[in-house]
């Protein structure tokens, strides 16, 4: 059975780099996305959280999406995120995406009110009917409060529009029964569990560690899909130290991806309050991790 992959394999959640002032930096996005694509991602999920979509506006949003569309143009997918706690807001955000040049939408469930399975369907049915896009809906329960119970993704998977999930369930039973029972796309959301769901029928990941180091978390999906099984394993076992640095050290993976970045000169720039910039001693802690990954993948 052929895997779907409506938005290739290889997706980056990238960060929104910002001014040393705090104001939107469109040149840097575009130089950023163009050094992600070159070194490749298929796609690019912005105005994701870690693209701080809870502290940027929604011309921000639009004009970010806009700019890096232009940029990569169609080297790569590009996805915008455009989930909210509130239907009409979600249906502007993916309309004023659509116009923008957006490849496809992510919608996060809503989150704080804790709808019911009923409200969540007709909330991404909403969405699924706003636009001509594809929709990639965002299970991440830890966050919203809410799970896309199974039932619901198979309601939902019968919309011709709402063709992926990315998954932060952790839940790799339900996953795997989903992938097997519908044809939506599964993309991991937690680069723990990448090559595990790729395993069972997953068609790829949305990363934020890809934001940093995309060639390393590819090699490990292009090994897996040369037969090298062993070889996959070993990648991904190389990866797992600047995983866990980044996105299981207590700080927001926002916050780690641009201490990285900032130390290797690309373009991030502070993060917005309620967030805080990674102390000195994080930010050396993981530009020597991220070193030790490439010294290690150099072999």
């Amino acid at each position: 059975m052929t895997t779907p992959r409506p938005f290739g394999r290889a997706l980056c959640a990238m960060i929104t780099p910002f001014t040393t002032t705090g104001t939107l930096d469109l040149d840097g996005a575009r130089e950023l996305a163009g050094r992600l694509v070159a070194e490749g991602c298929d796609g690019l999920v912005l105005n994701g959280t870690t693209g701080e979509s809870p502290t940027t506006t929604d011309a921000e949003k639009t004009a970010l999406v806009r700019a890096v569309c232009e940029e990569v143009g169609d080297r790569a997918f590009v996805v915008a995120g455009v989930g909210s706690a509130d239907t009409r807001h979600t249906v502007a955000l993916a309309r004023e995406a659509e116009q923008a040049g957006a490849d496809g939408l992510l919608v996060v469930t809503p989150y704080y009110s804790r709808p019911p399975q009923a409200a969540v369907e007709a909330h991404f049915l909403r969405v699924a009917d706003a636009t001509g896009l594809p929709l990639m809906l965002y299970d991440i329960p830890g966050r919203t409060g809410t799970r896309i119970e199974p039932a619901t993704l198979l309601a939902l998977a019968a919309h011709p529009r709402v063709v992926a999930v990315k998954d932060c369930a952790y839940d790799l039973l339900g996953s795997s029964l989903a992938i097997a029972r519908t044809s939506l796309a599964y993309y991991s959301g937690c680069e723990e569990l990448n090559l595990p769901l790729y395993a069972v029928g997953g068609a790829g990941y949305v990363s934020t560690v890809a934001g940093v180091a995309p060639r390393q978390m590819r090699a490990v999906l292009d090994a897996y899909d040369s037969g090298a099984r062993a070889e996959a394993v070993r990648l991904n076992q190389l990866t797992l130290p600047l995983v866990e640095s980044m996105m299981a050290s207590g700080l927001p993976g926002t916050v780690t991806a641009k201490a990285l970045l900032d130390g290797l000169g690309l373009p991030a720039g502070p993060v917005r309050e309620p967030l805080l910039p990674a102390g000195r001693e994080t930010a050396d802690g993981l530009l020597a991790t991220y070193g030790e990954l490439l010294h290690a993948a150099r072999g």
